[in-house]
């Protein structure tokens, strides 16, 4: 049964106030999909079902089920690797040595999904800067979805997500094997702390990070929303601070407080003002 246009209408509606996630008219084939798990779990008979209970009860449970079924959680190891390599290559060298004298440095993995990218950005420092573990090192990683980010923390991955970016000289030395899934060691699980934040909404206090990895998120918000949280991270971030964006986004016509700075076969954003 397809979902009719009261139920879809009123998902569009919730999706757009809670997340400022804009559902296209045309997404019904994409709320089926990602919403088929949870009515099997629930035991509805239908998309339109599940929809329509949800909106006429306004359970607040099945509204945060929902909420965590919609939102996009597609991510994988070292994505788009050209930003860890910059990171490698350039930014962290770069950081490191204007703050080797109050040794403090900030991360800030914002819409973290699943964990790859924290957990990817933790391998990194392991790998070629240990020296910051000694130092008043934070890697903070959010999400809105509390779904998500349990599993996050629990840094459990199958075979095929393990597959998809990661090294397997990174697999044997930071997981080990636990049946069909792969653990991420303790070591690197305590260098991540997760925490619950919705970009579209006031932030909770969040430490002043000097690299903000934003990235492959604001393809999913209207103009205005786009613009509030980049202003956000112009504000938020420290003034040297380095700015990633997805390779298909971009701050022009969005903000006036970011340049475009190359670095190898990558780019990333900086304040104009530094």
């Amino acid at each position: 049964m397809s979902i009719a246009t009261p139920e879809f209408d009123y998902l569009r509606k919730f999706m757009r106030e809670g997340t400022a996630i804009l559902l296209d008219e045309d997404k019904q084939y994409l709320a089926e999909s990602r919403l088929a798990p949870l009515i099997h779990n629930e035991g509805f008979s239908s998309v339109q079902a599940l929809l329509e209970q949800m909106r006429t009860t306004r359970c607040s449970t099945l509204q945060r089920k929902v909420l965590d079924a919609m939102t996009n959680n597609e991510t994988w190891f070292f994505r788009d690797l050209a930003p860890f390599e910059a990171l490698r290559s350039t930014i962290l060298p770069e950081i490191i040595c204007r703050r080797s004298n109050e040794r403090k440095l900030a991360i800030w993995s914002a819409a973290c999904s699943s964990g790859q990218e924290p957990y990817s950005l933790a391998m990194l420092v392991l790998e070629h800067f240990p020296e910051l573990c000694s130092w008043d090192f934070e890697l903070t990683a959010t999400d809105i979805s509390l779904a998500i980010l349990e599993r996050a923390q629990r840094g459990r991955y199958t075979q095929l997500e393990v597959n998809r970016g990661l090294p397997a000289r990174l697999l044997t030395k930071y997981f080990t094997q636990q049946g069909a899934e792969w653990q991420v060691a303790d070591r690197v699980r305590r260098l991540v702390r997760f925490r619950n934040v919705n970009l579209a909404e006031p932030w909770p206090d969040l430490r002043k990070p000097d690299i903000v990895l934003l990235r492959n998120v604001l393809i999913y918000f209207g103009i205005d929303t786009k613009r509030q949280i980049l202003d956000r991270v112009a504000r938020h971030m420290c003034r040297d601070g380095y700015l990633f964006l997805g390779c298909a986004e971009t701050t022009l016509n969005l903000s006036d407080s970011f340049e475009r700075t190359p670095i190898g076969s990558s780019f990333c954003y900086r304040l104009k003002s530094y």
